[in-house]
């Protein structure tokens, strides 16, 4: 299994049940009330760290005849219904286990609008030979519980042309019948509802590189579908009225800024539909983009694109750019607004028009932007930006004036088209790579993301207030290392444009940069960790560089000729002048008494070959070490890694941590995600491994959880989850 990216550099959950089947009255976004954990199975109640968003949000559907009721997808955090009365949106997949990690990847969503409570998801994260084929999901009780139906072709929610669609389709003219847009098997249709799926006869032939079908979309009782395969020159907007048979839309535009379909939208009253369009699905490396209208009962096209790409800007940048969401207003006739996607040098907005696009008006341009609710949005010392990666873009219903816009890392909304804040409570997206529970001080968790480096959490129930740790900031965290013995002591690595290293003196607040970084650094930082006593610090490269250390704080470095390229390296809790690394390669434990100036092979004839293996060591304790072998199990040694023994209560264990004993227990609680039999799951062991209790239940799983766990060293029984698109999980004895 492999770690997957999310978000701006390449993010499903089932709960919540009777209260939503009834429309309540607030709009999205109204009132703070905070969501109660539901207990699971096993006695633990289950919740999300609070970061807020985190993530790509690549579709936001309202249902067009219930208040209230509006659906949001992301690239690989899975689905999640908005609930009105509880003011915040609710997971729809958590349910969805290990074995179906690739299903986190929500291709598109449809709602049925003739029965309310029925949902629809197109799971799939990748085309790619090993994610394995996509699936759907079907709900009559608006995604509380579902049916599924396994594909034969694969899906891909993660991929480039992410924010397309939706490519999922109830059709108009009858509410059993369901169409589903593939990227490279062309187009499948269910007349039973999603339950079974077959290919139909589609005009365009589908590539084993391309879009296939960017999107579907009801026209009154006909349905367009968007092609992304098009040179330009060819078709990319089709139509049937019978269900049957499939033509090319006439008078449809040509050319490079019409390329691929991104998006299209009806207005009912007028009858005419709206298509956004670009020369690349986005959301990266488009550059230019249009936007066409054709009035379906004429048969003409006219373009309404709001401004053209093109230029420069006041700095000589060039403002190239496409056309990504588009939504109609359901009560005034002529009314949309559509956005750009890509504008890095003007930044994206979006364009309104209530004129059916003879004049724009520019939302950015007199927006206030409030980001008080998730401060990371700032980015550091920045200014929140009002947008970018903007293809989901949604328009309420029963209000002319709500608009929601989704970006790389939030979803925007306005109720008065000037002031916008974050409608994103619930949605946890985040791909956490470390987690640190420190054993004192003012925060229980440290945790490092993909994209969005450290963050300080103070309250487990808000966002950071100090949004991601800055100076500098990093896009993805690759380390994330506590002194032991002195806890206020933590270092961090990761990718950032003023530098990748940096210490802390007051547990995480606040951070300096090393003043030097070794060569490699600014290429391929790696895992670091400082020893017991912060007085050493050692920084792994992959294994194309040596290790490097440092006795300054990263002032100066030396290399490790002797440290094992690419591993993670581990620091004894006790012991200052000793540390640990594990080669993967070779399956050898590797160790240092004189703080990190020399390794050696200690312990050999481990499980080899695989990069995710993961050594750690007991609190409290020199000398106890424990590796998980993923699917070749757990091993302990409790004299340095000089010798290992398999623990025999273990069938895998993927990662490992701990957590304040048990009343009456000598030893910390041993938290692990792995196995006691068959099953993948997340356990507890209050005495040394020999026995394990399941803590969670087929409720929540979250899919691949294998980065990193810890348990609190001050609370016994809090453990904390990194999963790969639904951020930190914690789990609590309820």
């Amino acid at each position: 299994m492999r770690t997957l990216p999310i978000s701006r550099r390449a993010v499903l959950a089932g709960t919540a049940a009777a209260a939503a089947a009834a429309a309540a009255s607030l709009p999205l976004g109204q009132g703070r009330a905070q969501a109660a954990a539901t207990p699971a199975e096993s006695g633990y109640r289950w919740r999300n760290v609070v970061q807020g968003g985190t993530g790509f949000i690549t579709g936001v559907l309202f249902h067009p005849s219930v208040r209230g009721l509006a659906y949001l997808r992301t690239d690989i955090g899975g689905a999640y219904r908005w609930d009105d009365r509880a003011d915040r949106w609710i997971p729809l997949t958590d349910h969805l286990g290990w074995d179906d990690w690739n299903l986190l990847g929500v291709e598109a969503m449809a709602v049925d609008p003739a029965h309310p409570n029925r949902v629809y998801l197109s799971l799939g994260a990748y085309t790619q030979s090993w994610a394995g084929n996509g699936a759907v999901l079907r709900s009559d009780d608006r995604g509380a519980t579902w049916k599924r139906t396994d594909l034969s072709v694969r899906l891909g929610a993660n991929e480039d042309g992410r924010g397309c669609g939706e490519r999922l389709l109830v059709d108009p003219r009858d509410s059993d019948t369901v169409w589903l847009g593939t990227r490279h098997d062309g187009l499948l249709k269910s007349t039973d509802r999603g339950a079974t799926w077959q290919a139909v006869s589609f005009p365009a032939a589908p590539s084993a590189t391309g879009q296939g079908v960017t999107l579907l979309v009801a026209v009154g009782r006909s349905v367009y579908a968007g092609w992304g395969d098009s040179d330009g020159t060819s078709a990319n907007l089709y139509r049937t009225s019978d269900g049957a048979t499939w033509e090319a839309v006439p008078g449809q535009p040509t050319g490079t800024a019409a390329k691929v379909p991104i998006r299209a939208a009806y207005d009912r009253h007028t009858r005419e539909l709206y298509v956004t369009y670009a020369n690349a699905p986005g959301p990266n490396g488009q550059s230019d983009g249009s936007v066409h209208k054709l009035r379906t009962a004429s048969g003409k096209w006219t373009e309404v694109t709001p401004v053209k790409p093109g230029g420069t800007t006041a700095d000589g940048s060039a403002d190239s750019f496409g056309y990504g969401g588009v939504a109609v207003d359901a009560r005034r006739p002529g009314t949309l607004v559509v956005s750009t996607n890509n504008r890095w040098s003007l930044v994206d907005t979006l364009y309104r028009s209530t004129d059916g696009g003879h004049t724009w008006t520019s939302l950015k341009d007199r927006a206030v932007l409030d980001v008080s609710e998730t401060p990371y949005l700032k980015w550091g010392a920045e200014q929140p930006k009002f947008g970018w990666w903007i293809q989901a873009v949604g328009l309420d219903p029963f209000d002319s004036r709500h608009i929601v816009h989704g970006t790389g890392a939030t979803l925007y909304g306005t109720r008065d088209l000037k002031h916008f804040a974050p409608e994103i409570r619930g949605v946890e997206e985040a791909s956490i790579r470390q987690l640190v529970s420190p054993p004192t001080g003012e925060a229980h968790l440290l945790s490092g993301s993909g994209d969005i480096g450290v963050m300080y959490h103070e309250r487990l129930t808000a966002s950071p207030s100090r949004g991601m740790a800055s100076n500098p900031v990093f896009g993805t965290s690759t380390g994330l290392s506590l002194a032991t013995a002195t806890p206020s002591y933590v270092v961090r690595a990761g990718w950032g444009d003023h530098g990748n290293g940096a210490y802390s003196n007051d547990g995480g607040k606040t951070w300096t940069p090393f003043k030097t970084q070794p060569a490699p650094a600014k290429s391929a930082p790696g895992p670091i960790a400082t020893n017991a006593d912060a007085s050493v610090l050692l920084w792994s490269f992959g294994t194309a560089h040596p290790a490097h250390r440092s006795t300054d704080n990263g002032a100066t470095w030396t290399e490790i000729p002797t440290f094992p390229k690419g591993a993670a390296p581990v620091a004894d809790p006790l012991d200052p002048t000793r540390c640990y690394a594990f080669d993967t390669t070779t399956g050898t434990l590797f160790a240092s008494t004189d703080s990190g100036r020399t390794f050696t092979a200690r312990a050999t004839g481990l499980s080899s070959g695989d990069t995710e293996f993961q050594l750690v060591a007991a609190p409290g304790r020199t000398g106890d070490l424990w590796l998980s072998l993923k699917g070749n199990g757990l091993y302990r040694s409790t004299d340095g890694g000089a010798a290992f023994t398999k623990v025999s209560s273990c069938h895998a264990a993927h990662t490992l941590g701990f957590g304040k004993a048990a009343r009456g227990a000598s030893y910390p609680a041993l938290y692990m995600v792995g196995a006691t039999d068959a099953i993948t799951a997340v356990y507890r062991s209050d005495d040394e491994a020999k026995t394990w209790t399941r803590i969670n239940d087929d409720r929540h799983q979250w899919g691949w959880t294998g980065a990193a766990i810890t348990g609190d060293p001050r609370v016994y029984g809090r453990v904390y989850i990194a999963t790969n698109g639904r951020g930190v999980q914690y789990g609590e004895p309820a």
